[in-house]
């Protein structure tokens, strides 16, 4: 093999390593907290997270522990510092008047995900009942008032509203101030929020790839040059 060749494939392998190179940061942060008990202001929780480089969101995980109470009475959210909303949970079970309080499970240790294959919302219809339940979940999503009528979250729900989701994250700058917000919307029974955590996953940011992509062919084509002087 001629050197040109082993050059310009050597450019190649490298312009693909960078154009899939990611780095994910994982945060836990651990509170014991109580969410205030049906008072919808709640509990809100900031930390601001800086250094991640490159800083380009691709995917965010959002883990959430929580012990006591009863779940169908919560309701959580999460913002980005650059942009980003996503429900995580949002009264969970509620549906109608036959289940106008949602589920009475107690507690969750779970992890909120793209790759989730069900959503928490109605986590009882796919055996994901229990104290706490556990897994890997979609969010909620639905981006509805905590205090609509039962119905509303089952009309929400199946006419494929949800619209607050992770992906929502997507491209904006990682770094800066996060924010969790929990409220329990029903009197009865102690939620604590034990910890809870951010995976996030970053790439170069498009024009770095672009440069670095440019600078690859100038320089292959200066080799390709000198090459065919020889």
């Amino acid at each position: 093999m001629n050197k040109k060749l082993m050059a310009v494939m050597a450019g190649v392998a490298l312009m693909g390593s960078v154009a899939i190179s990611q780095t994910t940061y994982s945060y836990t942060f651990s509170n014991n907290a109580a969410i205030p008990d049906g008072d919808l202001s709640g509990l809100a929780l900031s930390t601001n997270l800086a250094g991640m480089t490159p800083s380009t969101i691709s995917n965010v995980d959002v883990r959430l522990n929580i012990s006591g109470g009863y779940n169908g009475d919560l309701y959580a959210f999460v913002t980005g510092p650059n942009g980003g909303f996503a429900v995580l949970l949002n009264r969970s079970g509620v549906s109608n008047s036959a289940s106008a309080f949602g589920y009475s499970d107690s507690g969750f240790d779970v992890t909120f995900s793209l790759s989730g294959a069900n959503s928490i919302q109605y986590y009882g219809s796919y055996g994901g009942t229990g104290s706490p339940v556990t897994g890997t979940w979609l969010p909620s999503g639905l981006n509805i008032d905590p205090t609509s009528a039962p119905s509303d979250f089952w009309t929400a729900f199946l006419s494929g509203s949800p619209s607050a989701l992770l992906s929502s994250f997507g491209g904006n700058d990682a770094n800066g101030t996060w924010t969790l917000f929990l409220a329990d919307l029903s009197g009865g029974g102690q939620s604590t929020l034990v910890s809870w955590g951010l995976d996030i996953t970053t790439v170069p940011e498009p024009s770095t790839l672009a440069l670095t992509g440019l600078g690859l062919a100038g320089a292959m084509l200066v080799i390709r040059r000198r090459s065919n002087r020889r």
